[in-house]
């Protein structure tokens, strides 16, 4: 089934079921602009949370347990929906962005320059993020092509940033 004629999440779908509220992080896949884009701003203030009270090998640590998380609220939510990974879905866009927030350099500019890297990998999807996309099924699937796209985001800001040394 195609993404237009898949069900249209509403708040009542958000709240029917705790991997619905996860897999549309929670709520901010509801957005009718940019579900995905906003999904990775929300990983800003929940890294600035979350680093006010944990390290940096602690955020780090958390990144396997979110993703396995991912893994059964993305897989649950793509089968309620209809389509495996429905744009709603937008968890897989918020661990992707708050592991590369951990390795982020401090400054503005890097902030957005992460930003703007991140969600250029994660739509155009570069190979083989694009072959994953099409062929890993299901709640892995989902999560694993923002996993890569962070990686090739974070490969860009250490290539910057060395040659900015």
């Amino acid at each position: 089934m195609n993404e237009a004629a898949a069900l249209r999440p509403s708040a009542g779908f958000l709240l029917s079921h705790p991997a619905h509220f996860i897999a549309l992080g929670f709520g901010t896949g509801l957005s009718r602009v940019a579900p995905g884009t906003v999904g990775t701003l929300l990983a800003i203030p929940l890294h600035l949370v979350l680093a006010r009270w944990l390290g940096p090998l602690a955020i780090l640590a958390l990144v396997p347990g979110l993703f396995a998380l991912g893994v059964w609220a993305c897989g649950r939510s793509g089968r309620d929906l209809g389509v495996t990974d429905h744009s709603g879905i937008n968890w897989d866009e918020i661990v992707a962005y708050l592991l590369v927030l951990v390795f982020t350099p401090a400054g503005v500019a890097w902030q957005v320059v992460a930003f703007i890297a991140f969600r250029f990998f994660d739509i155009a999807k570069p190979p083989p993020i694009r072959h994953i996309d099409r062929t890993v099924k299901g709640g892995f699937g989902v999560m694993l092509d923002d996993l890569l796209a962070a990686f090739y985001t974070l490969l860009l800001l250490a290539v910057a940033k060395t040659a900015l040394a």
